[in-house]
């Protein structure tokens, strides 16, 4: 256990010119005429991505922004882990995890960091403000890299005593998507003497048993079918992970495609396009983070870090007690919220808000929502 050391982003030059010099000469190989995003990412909007990424993209742009709030690493049982550490107007009274998943970093959050910490800066009210602390995935960014897969309870054992120990905060809230509320239910279930209270807007553990009634079947066939078109990666990964990983190494253009199909296909584009939803430069910001940490390979280790762990199947008269509130996105494409007697039976849920709008990056596509459920339920929910 170390005390935590500021940290500051910073890309290398020869690093910088290496990446744009690999953009700028990529092979595009031939793509389907007219498929657009039907055969993965579209071919023309990577092209568009690539010269901006290549002519236009501001690289100290970006690492100002990576750089606009206090970040830090600490060692953890041994092991580095970056995180992002805001003291709002709470003043250390109410410490709030928040934690990322794949392919999205710590700065899917960076849009409702200020209003979370400082909501009187921003329409709200002082008594609702967070301190905020936004780790990088072990394996992840800037976080350490671990020597084998490492899943998402160890995760879990790693950011409960970041915030205890390190930090010193007895007690804390936790909320996360994706792989991030697996993390946030493991800390609930093994660390609910310190975590009390969880957010999900993605549902983690699984409960006990079969489904039971037509909804949870309903649902479950419709997760079936989602996860036949839309779930190949999800195969690969948790299975053969380094096969993708020789692909993508030193392939910017391979890695940012392999991404950007995700954010693409897992947003709500009901009613805007996928380019109004997010800027380049958004994008672009979120795939440095890989890119320039060569962090690819142990990110999609993840995936078969969750089966060697044992999976997220609760066992008979198991179930995370520490009181939970889900946010369901509508726009969720692939991991669509359960019906609520499903998910009882593995949370004691005691908040659940229906969102009109937004999808998997919850709170990239809808800050305004995600901001303002996680006010109302702190008022809730507050340690």
């Amino acid at each position: 256990m170390s005390a935590p050391v500021p940290f500051r982003v910073a890309f290398s030059p020869e690093a910088v010119a290496h990446v744009r010099a690999r953009v700028a000469h990529y092979p595009f190989p031939p793509a389907p005429e007219g498929g657009g995003w039907a055969y993965g990412c579209d071919a023309a909007f990577l092209s568009t991505l690539c010269r901006y990424w290549v002519e236009r993209f501001d690289w100290d742009a970006c690492q100002a922004a990576l750089n606009r709030y206090p970040q830090f690493i600490a060692e953890v049982d041994g092991f580095r882990l970056h995180f992002v550490h805001v003291i709002g107007e709470a003043a250390g009274r109410r410490p709030l995890l928040i934690t990322h998943g794949w392919p999205g970093s710590h700065y899917e959050f960076w849009n409702v960091i200020e209003p979370l910490a400082f909501p009187s800066r921003h329409g709200g009210r002082a008594e609702d403000a967070f301190d905020l602390v936004i780790p990088s995935l072990p394996g992840f960014g800037f976080s350490g890299r671990p020597a084998r897969p490492l899943g998402q309870r160890a995760t879990a054992r790693l950011f409960d005593r970041l915030l205890t120990e390190t930090l010193g905060y007895p007690r804390y809230l936790a909320q996360g998507g994706d792989w991030g509320a697996l993390v946030t239910s493991w800390l609930g279930l093994d660390h609910a003497a310190h975590c009390r209270g969880v957010h999900l807007n993605m549902v983690g553990l699984r409960p006990p048993g079969p489904p039971q009634g037509e909804a949870e079947l309903a649902w479950l066939s419709q997760t079936q079918a989602a996860m036949q078109a839309l779930g190949a990666y999800f195969q690969l990964q948790a299975s053969k992970p380094q096969s993708l990983a020789w692909a993508m190494a030193d392939n910017p253009v391979g890695q940012a495609a392999w991404i950007i199909e995700r954010f693409h296909d897992w947003s709500d584009l009901r009613e805007r396009p996928f380019e109004a939803v997010y800027s380049l430069d958004q994008l672009l910001t979120n795939i440095a983070i890989y890119v320039m940490t060569d962090a690819f390979t142990t990110s999609v280790w993840y995936y078969r870090a969750l089966f060697e762990e044992g999976g997220a199947q609760l066992a008979a008269g198991q179930r995370c007690e520490t009181p939970t509130a889900i946010a369901a996105f509508p726009g969720e494409a692939l991991y669509r919220t359960p019906p609520r007697s499903w998910v009882e039976r593995a949370y004691n849920v005691t908040r659940w808000t229906d969102m009109p709008r937004g999808g998997h990056f919850a709170a990239m596509e809808a800050p305004d929502l995600f901001v303002e459920d996680l006010r109302a339920w702190g008022r809730e929910a507050a340690p």
